[in-house]
């Protein structure tokens, strides 16, 4: 008589983000949209924010239309008072309950060192370091109060290699890396875990400039082992993974997501 083995079933709560919730800066376009809509589909309950009502209505037009739990409201991350009123907005709407802060929403500035302007330095520095700093601290309480959760900052390639034209935004994404490894160690006690990813090149709107240039894609595509440049849903799933049940023992990395532009040699 043959043995039958037995396989232990499948867990799948481990895969899921059904009962949490999210807040997602900037997801209106992008790879904040990507994310939105990633922690959406597994389960997850998600706020977002972006600077227009109109980018953002229309989101959300879509999201409700895929019977995806997502709500949002206009915020300026780049102020103070508005990251406040964003998470006050935030505790009301999920009962004082937060899982997941992904804090995307940045921008940059392309233009040599030299032509950067000491105005072009704050504004960088308040929307994209600041702003994930500030948000981090309002949303402790609320991961903390839940038993924990999962904080992943966006950062970039730009904050491992020097990148053309891109020195303010190349430190503020540093900072931010640095700033996830210090948290992770200093919160990981509240069981909140802290990583950042770091895409290359992706397609969005941010990066509109470089994509017109055929010749910039085509040394791009060289330097990507992959052989492409990535797309937000590259980004998304990373992220998604990083607030999952099965990464809970991954705390404190940079995980680049960039094809292997940055370990390839052959440039």
């Amino acid at each position: 008589m043959n043995s039958v083995q037995e396989h232990t079933p499948i867990d799948t709560n481990r895969w899921s983000l059904s009962g949490t919730t999210a807040l997602v800066t900037g997801g209106s376009k992008g790879i904040g949209y990507a994310i939105v809509e990633e922690l959406a589909r597994l389960g997850s309950a998600v706020h977002t924010c972006a600077r227009s009502q109109a980018d953002l209505e229309k989101c959300l037009q879509q999201w409700r239309d895929s019977n995806l739990k997502v709500t949002g409201s206009v915020c300026d991350v780049s102020s103070p008072s508005e990251r406040e009123k964003l998470m006050a907005t935030v505790k009301s709407q999920f009962d004082g309950k937060l899982n997941i802060l992904v804090n995307n929403a940045g921008t940059a500035i392309i233009k040599p060192a030299m032509e950067q302007t000491l105005e072009d330095f704050k504004f960088l520095i308040s929307t994209n370091l600041e702003s994930a700093f500030h948000l981090s601290q309002l949303s402790y309480p609320l991961l903390r109060d839940c038993g924990g959760g999962s904080i992943v900052f966006i950062t970039s390639i730009a904050g491992n290699i020097a990148l053309e034209d891109l020195s303010v935004y190349a430190s503020t994404k540093g900072a931010m890396n640095q700033l996830t490894r210090n948290i992770a160690c200093e919160w990981a006690k509240d069981n909140i875990r802290t990583n950042s990813v770091a895409p290359g090149y992706i397609r969005t709107p941010l990066i509109d400039p470089f994509v017109q240039d055929e010749e910039f894609v085509a040394r791009e595509n060289h330097r990507v082992p992959l052989g492409r440049l990535g797309e937000p849903e590259d980004v998304a799933g990373v992220v998604a993974f990083l607030c999952l049940p099965p990464s809970s023992y991954v705390n404190g990395q940079v995980i680049v997501v960039d094809g292997g532009r940055i370990v390839n040699g052959n440039h």
